[in-house]
């Protein structure tokens, strides 16, 4: 969840440093630090509470820190409260050790104690100063160096973590170790750069190495060594990002949020085009033969958040295309309940970044239970992608708000291809259907492009419930799965308290909390849903709500009964939350917007949640 960045090369570290903090800030933080080293000389270390901006201030943009050997940090508090002191990096005594960490030692409290039977003293309460004294503790009695020190405090140390190291007595390096915890190593031609996230790595170099589980590495200036944990070196394979580093830009746009909104018609028709030759799917670089389909019989979609609202929507999708039952699970509560996965399980894990713990650990458990899994996720080479059996690619490129649009709406092609396939390989869609599905999947990102053309009666409309305390969605079935992403955008980003149900159950004690004034937003994109959301409308209408409704074009009996009505283009039902969730989008960024808050960096929110 936080941030780690490093350089080693020619140039000046701490200015560097702090644009690839700046890159990263949309993974949430509270505090950020450098440690930043000049030839032979101890680091220096600055840390500051808060925004980056005070960081940057108080080394007058890292002018004021010499060195070309450094590491950079940025905090989201989990053991002790935000604080300077609490802040990375962390140093043993006589700063001989180094350390910024990211991630959660479930022990170090055990360790803890343990050192100051040693005679370690802390003056921090966090878990990431015990693992940089642990480090020390086995440099100083076994003197196996660097990467001896870390493979033995990684056998120590339970939980997840990404460390980055100095040491005092191996200047114009950096040391790297990783458990579950993002980071990737990129490497120039007299430069080398850590990074917990791809963005701010895209301006030295697209040539980059993601390292495993157990691994070690040792950076130098255009160098980089790997080892396993019992110190043997390793030879790891080169991946070249493809991303454009200007896709990591806002490019003109107030916020990143409403660049992504606007970048969905381009990730959409990218993600299609990935799979559709020819007139045909083909999953060939999925490895996800018809064969293996065909011999499907029950599919777990696992995922966290707005992943899991793509979930939701699939559910619908595929048991409808392919008859094949979908069970849609929150990826924190999967492996805790003992999920039984029958034969014939395909266990599908849905995560932008890859790195998702809760998701990762999901993945985990179903391959421990030997049932196949594909992965659905957007970062090339991350954890999800090695680990899960077949990976399917989204092509939303980096996305730099915390609150998902475009990596949320390319996830959702893939599951409706993936569907579309699965009815094929099961002889459920024939030619003509299969032909006809296909051209309306193609159609969605011109139908997008209309509906962003359209969005400043949204912004008027946003604007008149900026000060809303409540706001609830409504739907049935595929809107239903759409209305709980309206609602997660909204309450995300605009800290308005939002909930989304399914229409149907109003009556089972929601209703009870409609009064005068409270915005209601009914999603009615299913025909032969349409008449009973609408009644549903009615009722809390006859209750004092305001009402929102977002239809397809044709519905317009609709302004009989709502307040405000929002149009879609026409498409396939089954696809109407691709088209529908963009209007909602708009709504949470707006009402955000006109609220004077923080768009992109939503109060206590993360981008990648890499812990428990």
């Amino acid at each position: 969840m936080c941030g780690i960045v490093g350089y080693v090369g020619p140039r000046q570290a701490a200015p560097l440093l702090l644009e690839g903090l700046e890159k990263l800030e949309y993974r949430g933080y509270d505090s950020a630090g450098l440690a930043v080293r000049d030839g032979g000389a101890l680091p220096q270390i600055v840390k500051a509470k808060g925004r980056l901006k005070a960081l940057v201030e108080k080394t007058n943009g890292g002018l004021a820190m010499a060195g070309t050997c450094g590491i950079g940090h940025t905090r989201w508090a989990t053991h002790g409260e935000p604080s300077e002191g609490n802040a990375h990096p962390h140093a043993s005594a006589g700063l001989e050790v180094v350390g910024v960490h990211n991630g959660i030692i479930e022990n170090y409290q055990e360790l803890k104690a343990k050192l100051e039977k040693s005679g370690y003293t802390f003056t921090s309460q966090t878990d990431t100063e015990v693992a940089v004294d642990l480090i020390d503790y086995y440099y100083k009695k076994y003197q196996e160096g660097p990467v001896g020190a870390l493979g033995r405090a990684m056998t120590r140390l339970r939980g997840s973590y990404a460390l980055a190291v100095l040491f005092a007595q191996h200047p114009e390096e950096i040391y790297v170790a990783r458990k579950d915890s993002p980071l990737i190593v990129g490497v120039g031609e007299d430069e080398t750069v850590i990074a917990s996230d791809v963005p701010a790595i895209l301006q030295y170099t697209r040539s980059v190495y993601y390292i495993g589980n157990l691994e070690i590495g040792r950076l130098k200036g255009g160098e980089a060594a790997f080892f396993n944990i019992d110190g043997e070196e390793i030879e790891k394979e080169v991946t070249q990002i493809e991303w454009d580093a200007q896709a990591a830009e806002k490019g003109g746009f107030e916020h990143f949020m409403m660049k992504e909104i606007h970048e969905q018609p381009r990730a959409v028709r990218d993600t299609l085009n990935a799979y559709i030759r020819e007139g045909k799917i083909d999953f060939s670089e999925v490895g996800l033969t018809r064969e293996e389909m065909a011999a499907i019989g029950q599919i777990t979609v696992v995922a966290c958040g707005s992943a899991y609202h793509v979930g939701m929507a699939a559910q619908y999708v595929i048991e409808d295309l392919a008859r094949l039952p979908v069970r849609v699970e929150l990826a924190s509560e999967f492996r805790y309940r003992k999920p039984i996965l029958g034969p014939g399980s395909l266990v599908i894990v849905v995560s932008q970044s890859g790195e998702t713990a809760d998701s990762l650990a999901a993945l985990r458990e179903a391959k421990e239970q030997g049932a196949p899994t594909l992965g659905i996720v957007n970062v090339v080479g991350s954890s999800i992608a090695r680990e899960a059996d077949k990976v399917l690619y989204t092509l939303a490129g980096p996305e730099i708000a915390v609150a998902t649009t475009k990596a949320y709406s390319t996830q959702l092609i893939a599951c409706y291809l993936l569907a579309v396939e699965l009815g094929r390989a099961r002889g459920l869609v024939d030619d003509g259907e299969y032909a006809r599905l296909l051209a309306e999947l193609e159609a969605l990102p011109g139908k997008m492009e209309k509906i962003l053309e359209d969005k400043e009666r949204i912004q008027w409309f946003a604007s008149k419930f900026s000060n809303a305390r409540d706001v609830f969605f409504i739907g049935r079935g595929i809107d239903y799965a759409c209305s709980l992403e309206g609602s997660l955008k909204m309450k995300e980003i605009s800290y308005i308290h939002s909930e989304a149900y399914a229409a149907g159950e109003l009556k089972h004690g929601t209703i009870s909390l409609i009064e005068d004034g409270v915005l209601v937003v009914g999603v009615l994109t299913q025909e032969e849903l349409f008449g009973k959301t609408l009644s549903n409308l009615v009722e809390v209408k006859s209750r004092g709500a305001y009402l929102m409704g977002l239809t397809a074009y044709g519905h317009y009996s609709i302004e009989d009964t709502v307040d405000f009505a929002v149009y879609i283009p026409r498409t396939d039902q089954r696809f109407a939350t691709s088209l529908a969730v963009i209007p909602l989008q708009l709504m949470g960024y707006y009402l955000s917007v006109a609220r004077g808050l923080d768009v992109d960096k939503p109060r206590n929110l993360a981008k990648s949640v890499t812990v428990e």
